[in-house]
């Protein structure tokens, strides 16, 4: 065991580090009128990748636009948007291998769509219905897809990020080329399984990518409220990891940050921290009013920074998209989506003896026994369930 010292200087008088001693910038490479900054150095992108993010930029749009109506007039139960944080997911997932795995919190569904998952998927698993991948078992937005090597979705804050160490871990024993990637958001930092995830991965060496999206708030709790630091990225420093700090509303700072990541963790076998400087336009959730903590002039300013329009308007600067593209991209988009929420709420939620199912590789006597109680509930308070709810 190395018994060597963390740092060569040495000093002979008191002398204490703070807040101000750790400079940490960040990287730009898209202006807001869709240019780029002189002399900046640009990720690996051609037209047909340009196109695929930003083709599925609108969708999530669309998506989180229609949803969340949806859920307002009580057809489904939940929903949480992705608008104003789309570079940071679009342009961070389209950085990846396919057979990399994703680790999501609950605001990344843009990623998922970027590896193909379907409208009518999206729909089946919101509405719970029958052919729901996760079989109704999970509430509206929280995904999973083997297909896609993207892990299904928890609710208690932070559970992903030793889960993800785990992964990569697991990937590197293997001799796997891939890395897993993580997301979350800086009050998910303020759990305790954020460090213990971060220091598995940076003593183990285990590729994988940490992704930050520092959008201001943990719901209503705003940054200065939950820690005093510089930010999340000082963090990984601190953890030994190669870290970075971008802006969250670039997208082609993004995708370089985290193409380059990926090639450091696959390169070295080691962690990489990408903290993302963003913004949430709407909602925590459809359960929270974001008007009782903050203000609209503060949420006109970032509209200013919408990072589907910086995009925009570099491919237009590019000549491979316009505005009559995007408005007939979006109009196709909008009738996809409502066609498929019609279709898919009429149709029948799984059967009740499905719920035990592939769960472990046979249902226990104890699994058994809970269904049974189960059904014999149903039938005493049939008036409490809705008519469907049994199919037993």
């Amino acid at each position: 065991m190395s018994n060597a010292p963390l740092t060569n200087e040495t000093v002979h008088r008191v002398s204490f580090l703070d807040k101000a001693s750790l400079h940490i910038p960040i990287l730009r490479i898209l202006q807001a009128d869709g240019t780029t900054y002189e002399n900046a150095v640009l990720p690996v992108i051609d037209k047909t990748l340009a196109e695929k993010i930003f083709d599925t930029c609108v969708f999530t749009r669309v998506l989180d636009e229609r949803m969340l109506g949806a859920q307002r007039q009580g057809r489904i139960s939940f929903y949480m948007t992705c608008t104003g944080e789309e570079a940071s997911i679009v342009g961070s997932t389209a950085a990846l291998d396919k057979d990399d795995v994703i680790l999501a919190q609950y605001r990344e569904h843009a990623s998922l769509r970027y590896r193909g998952f379907s409208t009518e998927q999206f729909m089946n698993q919101m509405f719970s219905n029958e052919k729901d991948l996760g079989k109704g078992r999970q509430m509206p937005i929280h995904y999973g897809s083997r297909e896609l090597n993207y892990q299904t979705i928890s609710s208690p804050l932070a559970t992903q990020i030793p889960q993800a160490t785990g992964v990569a871990y697991g990937m590197k024993l293997q001799g796997k080329r891939n890395v897993a990637i993580c997301y979350f958001g800086e009050g998910a930092a303020s759990e305790g399984d954020f460090h213990a995830g971060l220091n598995m991965a940076a003593v183990l060496k285990a590729p994988v990518i940490f992704f930050c999206r520092n959008n201001g708030y943990a719901i209503s709790t705003p940054t200065e409220e939950q820690f005093a630091g510089n930010g999340i990225a000082s963090r990984g420093v601190g953890y030994g990891m190669h870290t970075i700090r971008v802006d969250g509303n670039d997208m082609l700072a993004v995708l370089a940050a985290t193409q380059q990541a990926r090639a450091h963790a696959l390169e070295h076998n080691a962690p990489v921290l990408i903290e993302a400087m963003t913004y949430r336009l709407g909602a925590h959730s459809s359960s929270d009013d974001p008007s009782g903590y903050r203000s609209k002039e503060e949420e006109a300013k970032w509209q200013q920074h919408d990072p589907v329009k910086r995009f925009k308007l570099w491919m237009i600067n590019k000549g491979w998209t316009s505005e009559a593209d995007e408005a007939t991209l979006f109009e196709r988009y909008r009738e996809e989506v409502l066609a498929a929420v019609k279709v898919a709420e009429k149709l029948p939620i799984p059967k009740l003896d499905e719920i035990i199912e592939d769960v472990l590789d046979k249902p226990t006597p104890a699994l058994k026994k809970q269904l049974k109680e189960l059904k014999e509930h149903i039938n005493k308070y049939p008036k409490a369930y809705p008519k469907s709810a049994g199919r037993l």
